[in-house]
């Protein structure tokens, strides 16, 4: 069955980024003039998802104005010349079809995946965090889709650790090749340091999962710090399924929710720039460390 439909979960508090996210979405935090969960969307329409499921909380009505229409804005543009300016925030609201749901339940990053359970239905579907992205050629998501359409079983995303840090980080599988960039996962270790790594993959937060996963979050207790987890509800279709990780080609992972990364992110794309990068590389050349 094809993969139609992306659950984006973009109800997070954004403590990390406090005071700035205590009125603005840390989703839409800009890299370089382009709010984060706006590259996740491209990523998702890219790969040929149609239906947009942003599932957010309260201060989050900045992300419902960024992707409607605005006219006023757009007059204003048209008015003034700015027509590149116009069609670049017009195609915005074009891009997909949008849902918005707010979040209800427990906190943890399970609850905002029920919360889609009415608009899913019986079909399977991708899930992208809001805060954070993977750059890639074919994008990540379309890569995860063809290793489900072959083996019709959830598929996780992972890309290469870059530094001993992010198996400090992020989760970690036990992994068996099943061909190149495609591995069956065994078991998950979340965070487990270098010495006690499995693998040399860690998650880069991108997943498809077949209508199950709803049951299976409705039966996980509640687990680190009274949150409902998604990776324990993912534990528990190991019995009636496979679990597959795809090793992204061809990427990049941005870890946009963690300041330091945030910051790399901007420099990367700023230096992709042409009507900045001039101005930037002769900046950080001149910097006195």
């Amino acid at each position: 069955m094809k993969i139609r439909k992306v659950v984006i979960p973009a109800a997070g508090y954004g403590t990390r980024f406090l005071p700035m996210t205590k009125a603005s979405p840390k989703e839409m935090m800009p890299v370089v003039d382009k709010p984060i969960i706006q590259y996740v969307v491209e990523e998702a329409v890219a790969s040929g998802i149609e239906d947009i499921i942003i599932v957010t909380g309260s201060n989050k009505r900045a992300i419902e104005d960024h992707f409607d229409f605005n006219s006023e804005l757009e007059t204003y543009l048209e008015k003034v010349g700015k027509t590149e300016q116009m069609e670049e925030i017009r195609k915005i609201a074009r891009m997909a079809n949008f849902i918005y749901i707010r979040q209800k339940g427990p906190y943890g990053n399970g609850t905002p995946v029920l919360n889609a359970e009415s608009i899913i239905g019986n079909e399977p579907f991708a899930v992208l965090w809001g805060d954070q992205f993977t750059t890639a050629e074919p994008p990540r998501l379309k890569q995860m889709i063809a290793v489900f359409e072959k083996f019709n079983d959830p598929v996780l995303s992972f890309v290469k650790a870059k530094s001993d840090a992010d198996y400090d980080r992020y989760g970690v599988p036990e992994v068996k090749d099943v061909e190149p960039g495609i591995h069956e996962i065994l078991k998950f270790v979340e965070k487990p340091g270098k010495s006690a790594a499995p693998s040399d993959l860690v998650a880069d937060g991108g997943y498809i999962l077949t209508p199950d996963i709803f049951q299976a979050l409705k039966e996980t207790e509640l687990g680190k710090g009274d949150e409902l987890w998604l990776a324990d509800a993912i534990n528990r279709l190991r019995s009636s399924h496979k679990l597959y990780a795809c090793e992204v080609q061809n990427s990049q992972y941005y870890d946009t929710g963690n300041k330091v990364e945030y910051l790399k992110a901007n420099i990367d794309f700023g230096l992709k720039r042409d009507d900045i990068k001039e101005e930037l590389v002769e900046y950080i050349r001149n910097l006195k460390l």
